[in-house]
């Protein structure tokens, strides 16, 4: 192993921009479990599911439905 190298002439890596970056997110861990569960049946990583299915979804455009709660009601004093 050489106590220096040269990288004058490197070149960056052209695939660096699809790398995948490390995020933190709050999943519920009723989801998590469901990931889990599927990931025991697939032998595919529950993360890599979890990224399946999001990839999934942005190439289907997909958008939530989500249901509106019921207002709070305020509290008197």
């Amino acid at each position: 192993m050489k106590k220096n190298y040269d990288f004058s002439n490197a070149v960056k890596n052209p695939y660096a921009k699809k790398l995948k970056k490390t995020i933190c997110i709050n999943i519920s861990e009723s989801v998590i479990a469901y990931f889990k569960t599927l990931s025991e049946k697939t032998d595919i990583p529950y993360q890599v599911l979890i990224n399946m299915f999001l990839a999934q979804a942005k190439a289907e455009k997909m958008e939530p439905k989500f249901i509106p709660k019921s207002p709070r009601k305020k509290q008197v004093a």
